[in-house]
C-alpha cells in the first residue's frame, strides 16, 4: 500500500480549456452528491480535511487534481444528481465531466461511489453505463458501510451488482471512512492499476 505523507491540492479547474496535460496517472472519483466523495479521499490520503467535506450537496462543482506523493492524481470530479441544481448547471457539468473523460490520456481508473444503503439511483445506473460506454471498468465502492449492520453488508452488495447488471464475481468494495474498512483493500486496487502503467 502507498506510504502517503506528501499530498496537496494542484489545481482546481472550472472550465474545459483549463483541463491540464498531466504526466502523472490518474485515478477519478465519480459519484452522486452526498454519496461521502470528499470523505473517502480524506481517508485514503490520511488527512481530515483537505477533500472539502460539506454538509450542502451539490458543493464541488471543479474538478479538483490532488497530487499524491508526485506519482499519481486523485482526481475529483463534481457530485452528479442534485435536485436544487439548475438543469443549465447539470448539462455544462455533464458536458465538463465528458470532456475530461474523453480528454485526459492519463486516466487510468474510475472508481464510482455508491451508497450502500439504497439500491443505485437512475442517476447512478446511467453514469455507469456512459463510464463503461467510453471504455472504463468502473470500481464500485459501496460506502458510508458503517450505517449498516455487518451481516446486511453482503446483501446490499448484492442489490448493488444486480442492479448495476454486474457478474456475480465483479469486485465491489464496501467502504466506510468512519471505520476505514475497505481502505487497504481500494488501495491495493489502486497500487496495481500503478504497475500496469509505470
Amino acid at each position: 500500500m502507498m506510504d502517503v505523507h506528501n499530498v496537496y491540492l494542484d489545481r482546481v479547474v472550472g472550465r474545459i480549456d483549463q483541463l491540464p496535460t498531466n504526466e502523472l496517472v490518474e485515478i477519478a472519483f465519480a459519484g452522486k452528491s452526498n454519496v461521502g466523495k470528499s470523505s473517502l479521499i480524506n481517508t485514503m490520503i490520511n488527512r481530515k480535511a483537505l477533500a472539502r467535506t460539506s454538509g450542502q450537496p451539490g458543493k464541488t462543482q471543479t474538478i479538483n487534481f490532488y497530487n499524491i506523493e508526485e506519482k499519481l492524481y486523485f482526481v475529483d470530479l463534481p457530485g452528479y444528481g442534485y435536485a436544487k441544481v439548475s438543469k443549465a448547471d447539470r448539462e455544462r457539468w455533464g458536458k465538463f465531466i465528458e470532456s475530461y473523460l474523453k480528454s485526459s490520456k492519463q486516466l487510468k481508473l474510475i472508481i464510482q461511489l455508491i451508497d450502500i444503503r439504497h439500491k443505485p439511483s437512475e442517476l447512478d445506473k446511467v453514469m455507469y453505463n456512459w463510464i463503461v460506454y467510453q471504455g472504463y471498468t468502473p470500481l464500485i465502492v459501496a460506502t458510508k458501510m458503517d450505517k449498516i449492520n455487518r451481516s446486511q453488508v453482503q446483501k446490499h452488495v448484492k442489490v448493488i451488482k444486480e442492479e448495476l447488471g454486474l457478474t456475480s464475481d465483479s469486485i465491489i468494495i464496501p467502504f466506510s471512512s468512519q471505520t476505514k474498512k475497505g481502505k487497504d483493500e481500494l488501495w491495493e486496487h489502486i497500487d496495481r492499476c500503478l504497475e500496469v502503467t509505470l
